[in-house]
């Protein structure tokens, strides 16, 4: 009896030992020891998101750069939870097909680096303001608007009146000038030339006021418009016409200045929508960043790359005087402004 009594406390001790030890196992997954975190089981519930980014244009221009910058920084902001892939040097189609994809929806562009202008087609009345003839005395002046209370109204229009997307930040590539295959010395050499132009009522009514024959032409064909005599010149900020080697079959510039290339960087509501509020302020942080740093970075190369222009033999004409082309292009400021007349005067205060 004794032997057996003994067996079974022992039994009965190994039993609670065991129980003991489990007990201790799962607090011990419960809670861990004081000073070690818990397994980031959050990072499971966050949904990682990759935003495709559509940019017409190289890497190595100015609004590829910033493409580039603003990447990082979403990036970085968010842990790597928000990549940005950009898709560059119009892979994805001219500005105008790029628009027709986000508008359509499906989600197979997210995002995009756009003219102001580009949005006049889709109902953009106070983005059309942007891109009128010589409204922009300098960049301070631009930049003075872009940082105004008027602005955010500007980004915005493109999702009020139901368009599906919505302005993220500002930039600028320049002022936009023209060039030509034949060289020109001024103004009046433009008369009777075909000159390319994309699907915007604004430049279509400047390039006509100029005398010259407005000719459609998609950014990702103009090259070979150039070069085979489709179009006789075009119009581009300094950086473009050389990152997208323009002045091989155009080699004669102009500077006239006749507008100052405002861009947009615009997401789609469908995808701006996915985004958790934290994820959306990320985008708003990184766009300041990358718009700062268009602004820091936008005149001093488009000094740099002028003077590379010059030193590979690209005939550069100075516009002294810019009066003729400011009364050439008169009736066209007027009627693209008519309709918003107090909204463009506040713009033409700013300088």
């Amino acid at each position: 009896m004794k032997k057996g009594f003994k067996l079974l406390a022992l039994s009965l001790a190994l039993v609670l030992t065991v129980v003991a030890l489990v007990g201790c196992g799962q607090q011990s997954q419960q809670q861990p020891p004081e000073g070690e975190q818990q397994p980031e089981e959050a990072n499971e519930t966050a949904q990682e998101v990759t935003l495709v980014y559509a940019e017409v244009n190289p890497l190595d221009s100015i609004v590829g750069q910033m493409a580039v910058v603003f990447k990082d920084k979403v990036e970085e902001l968010s842990n790597g939870q928000i990549k940005i892939d950009i898709q560059a040097s119009g892979v994805l189609g001219a500005e105008n097909d790029v628009l027709d994809t986000m508008l359509g929806g499906g989600g197979t562009i997210d995002m995009s680096r756009i003219s102001a202008f580009a949005l006049t087609s889709y109902g953009g009345e106070k983005s059309k303001l942007l891109s009128v003839p010589f409204t922009f005395v300098d960049r301070d002046h631009y930049w003075n608007f872009a940082s105004s209370d008027l602005a955010p109204e500007f980004l915005l229009e493109p999702h009020e009146n139901g368009s599906g997307v919505r302005g993220l930040f500002y930039g600028e590539e320049g002022f936009r000038h023209f060039f030509t295959v034949d060289p020109i010395s001024g103004i009046e050499d433009l008369a009777g030339m075909k000159l390319r132009v994309s699907v915007d009522p604004v430049m279509t009514g400047m390039v006509e006021a100029l005398g010259a024959s407005p000719t459609v032409v998609s950014f990702d064909e103009l090259y070979s418009a150039l070069q085979t005599g489709v179009v006789d010149g075009a119009e581009q900020p300094i950086g473009n016409y050389k990152a997208n080697a323009f002045h091989e079959v155009a080699p004669n510039l102009i500077l006239d200045g006749h507008t100052l290339g405002a861009i947009q960087v615009i997401i789609t509501d469908e995808a701006w929508d996915q985004l958790t509020e934290e994820q959306q302020n990320i985008l708003i942080e990184a766009g300041e960043y990358a718009s700062e740093f268009n602004r820091n970075i936008s005149e001093e190369t488009e000094n740099k790359v002028l003077e590379e222009l010059k030193a590979e033999g690209v005939n550069v004409i100075e516009v002294d005087d810019i009066t003729p082309w400011q009364e050439a292009c008169k009736d066209i400021i007027s009627s693209a402004t008519a309709d918003n007349a107090k909204l463009y005067q506040q713009i033409l205060d700013m300088q």
